[in-house]
């Protein structure tokens, strides 16, 4: 009951997902819209992870989306186009990624932390753009989504709708059980005092390694899945902006819990397609509105009902 009562919003907007299809949200676009969703809100919460779980803020997490896309691509240029083969190499890929760069990565902390990170993402991005046997700068379009047992049964929307909230629930009841761990009590004692931690006989660098490869292994999945909705693969999906965006759905929905992350993508994202069809200079506003949640909203969508009823007891 403990777990339930904690837990409810990411249950019940997990829940709404998996209903969306079935009340009135079945059509092509709408489910095509909620995969997109989805498959950040997997990447914002493996970078949650890292943020509220280990404290390190990286504005390079991106990259570990694309190199799990980037992985589809060139499997796929190859022919191997099987999910079986593709995404255990999308992980492993962006896990190893993530363990090279974190190992120079993880010996600093703060806004170092936070620049090494931006740099690594920006090396990424521009080993993406030379590829040019993979399109380069222009992308790579797939020729069809990976085969599962022979099949193309991700083809299917809906499939491919509960295959992402399949994925997208694997991945937050992970990271929150690594969090309830002793790894998880770990890592947040590192976060709160680094020294006391290690007087205490915990090394930090270890734990925040590990933390940072399951994170970008999480992404690489993620990566996998995002070159499978598009069916298109750019360095685009590498950029700084796309790990700010990330980061950004993290602070939006609040770092005091996973189901922020999920909050901050699905809210993130549907404001983003309402407001692109209202006006073509649309990301003016998106962006005032987005300042407006970080000075209005300090514990971000998550925190929103409290801050209301704080509000409605005043009065």
């Amino acid at each position: 009951m403990g777990f339930l009562r904690k837990e409810a919003p990411a249950l019940l907007l997990l829940a709404a997902l998996g209903l969306a299809p079935f009340v009135g949200f079945g059509e092509g676009y709408i489910l095509t819209l909620l995969a997109r969703a989805m498959i950040l809100a997997m990447a914002a919460v493996s970078l949650s992870f890292l943020v509220g779980g280990a404290g390190l803020v990286s504005l390079g997490h991106a990259a570990m989306l694309g190199f799990g896309a980037y992985a589809v691509v060139i499997l796929d240029d190859r022919q191997i186009v099987d999910a079986a083969v593709v995404l255990p190499v999308a992980i492993l890929a962006a896990a190893g990624f993530a363990l090279v760069t974190g190992a120079v990565a993880i010996r600093t902390s703060g806004v170092h932390f936070i620049m090494i990170t931006l740099a690594f993402g920006q090396m990424a991005f521009f080993t993406a753009s030379s590829l040019s046997g993979y399109g380069g700068d222009d992308g790579y379009t797939l020729y069809a989504r990976s085969e599962v047992a022979g099949t193309r049964i991700l083809s299917d929307r809906l499939v491919f709708h509960f295959v992402c909230l399949g994925a997208l629930t694997a991945s937050w009841l992970l990271c929150r059980m690594l969090l309830a761990s002793r790894f998880g009590r770990v890592l947040r004692a590192v976060r709160g005092n680094p020294m006391r931690a290690q007087a205490l006989g915990f090394a930090p660098y270890p734990y925040r390694l590990t933390a940072y490869v399951i994170a970008g292994a999480i992404g690489g999945a993620a990566g996998f899945l995002f070159a499978n909705a598009t069916e298109f693969v750019a360095p685009a999906y590498i950029s700084w902006q796309r790990s700010g965006e990330l980061l950004f759905m993290v602070i939006l929905g609040g770092i005091s819990g996973l189901h922020g992350a999920l909050l901050g993508a699905l809210g993130f994202v549907l404001l983003e397609e309402w407001l692109s069809h209202q006006w073509e200079h649309w990301r003016l506003v998106f962006g005032v509105l987005l300042i407006l949640a970080v000075l209005f909203l300090p514990g971000g969508l998550a925190g929103l009902p409290a801050q209301i009823g704080r509000v409605l007891r005043r009065g």
